[in-house]
């Protein structure tokens, strides 16, 4: 097992401390618990100009040093550009205290959207990876990106990068929660669920929902108006089977301003599906969202949100959405640790879900 610490920016510090409790839980974490958590080790000064400066207050040479960073919404309130150039200048800091690697565990990462190469803008995710891989990170770590195509973006002799599907957090909590034995779901939810993709793209993420508990696949067809962000011109949508009275999950990898479910879910009302739910990686919740989630379930057409906490959710309850569940993701983080620096194979985490096979042998998917 490599010597190593975890830390964390200022953004993500609480989450940080519940990875190391979860990690430190392994029988061979933990008696190393004292020498692992260095989720204080880093101190962030302002200066009166508005400047910054990053150090690390304790020694870190020859260590691989496991940074847990969020630019996203955050538990400390930062802003998208003051957490990005506070990530910029910790590496820099890690580097000139001679830590041996550094490994950025970023579970969102905010500009992923940005992966779009056009002749007269900017690629933001693009700007991103290159300053992290320039810096000297040699690995970059994150959960469910928008797009499979973005981690070409990173030259692989230079900084590694690892896509966790977190997806399956989401999967095993519906088994735990709403179907919990094999009965149930070969009686009730294949014949009765059906999952719904908010667009053609997302077919590929909800189509491995449908095939893990072998229920029917709805796509929904949209049109944008790519002239502005977050507009959508229309909805088609697109069923083998009739969606009256199915119990419908919308499966989508992100909610920013939630225009494109609330549009889904009104296009899908008049089929009269029993209910609707939607269920997502990544909850930003940028403004209006919360009005719009609580304006559809105020009108009876959104049963439930089911999403994990890679984005700050502290904040969830002053939105007002109703039957909001926040499933944890700090013990997955620290499974993912775990076979970084034991030099394990990640390819357990990468594993398709099943929900039959979960049901039959439930330990073999939680020792994972």
């Amino acid at each position: 097992m490599n010597e190593f610490v975890i830390t964390a920016t200022r953004s993500m510090r609480k989450y940080a401390a519940r990875v190391v409790g979860d990690l430190t839980k392994f029988p061979s974490f933990s008696a190393h618990a004292d020498s692992i958590n260095r989720v204080e080790a880093l101190k962030t000064d302002r200066f009166a100009d508005g400047e910054m400066e990053v150090a690390v207050t304790e020694s870190l040479r020859g260590k691989d040093v496991i940074l847990f960073t969020s630019c996203a919404r955050n538990e400390a309130d930062i802003g998208v550009e003051e957490a990005k150039i506070e990530l910029y200048h910790t590496i820099d800091a890690l580097k000139r205290s001679q830590a041996e690697r550094i490994t950025v565990f970023e579970p969102f990462v905010s500009c992923s959207r940005s992966d779009r190469t056009t002749r007269r803008s900017s690629v933001g995710l693009w700007v991103h990876f290159k300053i992290l891989s320039t810096m000297g990170t040699n690995h970059i770590v994150t959960y469910q990106l928008h797009s499979d195509k973005s981690k070409s973006m990173l030259d692989p002799t230079v900084c590694l990068i690892d896509d966790i599907p977190a997806l399956t957090l989401l999967k095993k909590y519906l088994c735990d929660t709403y179907i919990r034995d094999l009965k149930t779901l070969e009686e009730e939810v294949r014949p009765n669920w059906a999952f719904c993709s908010v667009d053609a793209g997302g077919e590929k993420l909800t189509r491995q929902f449908a095939n893990a508990f072998m229920a029917p696949l709805v796509v929904a067809h949209k049109q944008r108006d790519y002239s502005k962000s977050n507009t959508i011109e229309s909805i088609n949508i697109l069923s083998a089977e009739p969606i009256a009275g199915k119990v419908l999950w919308v499966v989508d990898d992100m909610i920013d301003t939630a225009g494109s479910v609330v549009s889904l879910i009104r296009a899908l009302a008049p089929f009269k599906p029993a209910e609707i739910n939607i269920i997502s990686t990544h909850a930003l919740f940028s403004p209006p969202a919360g009005e719009r989630l609580s304006q559809l379930s105020a009108e009876g057409l959104l049963n439930r949100i089911i999403v994990t906490d890679t984005v700050h959710c502290a904040c969830a309850a002053t939105l007002n959405i109703p039957n909001l569940v926040v499933v944890p993701s700090a013990g997955l983080s620290a499974k993912v640790v775990r076979t970084i620096v034991t030099n394990t194979s990640v390819n357990q985490l990468m594993k398709p879900f099943n929900a039959e096979a979960y049901f039959k042998e439930p330990y073999l998917f939680n020792q994972n």
